[in-house]
């Protein structure tokens, strides 16, 4: 038998009170009065059989009933909302919305977007930039570009290309008081740092180089992005460890320069990930085959 299905005015009540542990902020979220959103709750709770909030002079609690609840409701409305918004974007068919990670994005996407707009003038592309997984099911993103090596269950993950480490900086440093000639000259050097995910670059090169890894924690500059490690080495500020990717358009234009021939090879790669098992919509089609020929300097 189909258990019946409470009052929606009741848990949409229900959810803006829990969320904000208060009826009066419940109240003005939803546009109605604070008598009206005790009524509502008052009225889920007979048509449960269930209490729901415990008053306590002028706090509000949740039973533990009610936590057990909470996070199926919310879920609920937030499928409500995701769904709508997929009926009222009447132009999704046309609208890509492709997330990557930042320094990606600055440094190696967007320069060349312009050629997959130049190709597919009707799609419009949206980058988004997150250092965060992407849930395909909650988020409005249609395909990812992540770093990694490419088991992510239940998404399909298509190779683009591989990464070297190698250290990179201005042409500048190669001249003056202190050049730059051999890898035992970086001590005279400012070493430009990348924190979380790259925070170990330089300790692999210097190992792999035959220095002593305790270079690395010599006084430094330490950037959140690497983006922003690699703009401060195009300034002279110092040398920083760079990765094939964010680089390679850079010394192409003389504006960076690799120093030393050592280069430290990583097992993993940048991907083109997307859910699997759907009826893959042409616009991603469209990006995937230009993204891949892109990544082979076809595009």
């Amino acid at each position: 038998m189909t258990a019946r299905l409470p009052s929606l005015n009741g848990l949409r009540a229900f959810e803006a009170a829990a969320r904000h542990l208060s009826f009066t902020l419940a109240a003005a979220e939803l546009n109605v009065t604070q008598t009206a959103i005790s009524h509502q709750i008052r009225r889920l709770e007979e048509e449960l059989g269930i209490r729901l909030f415990i008053r306590q002079n002028r706090a509000l609690a949740l039973t533990p009933e009610a936590r057990d609840y909470l996070p199926g409701v919310r879920a609920a409305f937030n499928d409500l909302r995701l769904a709508t918004d997929r009926l009222l974007r009447k132009d999704d068919d046309k609208v890509l919305t492709v997330s990557t990670l930042a320094s990606l994005a600055a440094k190696w996407l967007l320069p060349r977007l312009a050629g997959f707009q130049e190709q597919h003038p009707g799609i419009d592309v949206r980058i988004t930039t997150s250092t965060s997984l992407v849930d395909f099911q909650r988020d409005n993103v249609d395909a990812a570009i992540r770093y990694g090596r490419g088991q992510w269950p239940g998404l399909r993950a298509d190779w683009l290309m591989a990464d070297e480490l190698f250290p990179v900086c201005s042409p500048s440093l190669l001249r003056g008081d202190k050049p730059l000639r051999r890898p035992e000259d970086l001590r005279s050097h400012a070493l430009l740092h990348t924190s979380n995910a790259n925070s170990d670059d330089w300790r692999l090169w210097l190992t792999a180089a035959g220095l002593p890894a305790d270079i690395a924690r010599h006084p430094g500059i330490t950037f959140d992005m690497i983006f922003m490690t690699i703009q401060a080495a195009i300034d002279g500020i110092g040398v920083a460890m760079g990765r094939t990717s964010y680089v390679r358009d850079d010394i192409a234009k003389g504006r960076l320069v690799v120093p030393f021939k050592i280069a430290l090879p990583t097992d993993a790669g940048f991907y083109l990930v997307a859910p699997e098992g759907h009826r893959e919509p042409p616009k991603l089609a469209a990006f995937r085959q230009w993204l891949i020929a892109a990544t082979q300097n076809k595009a």
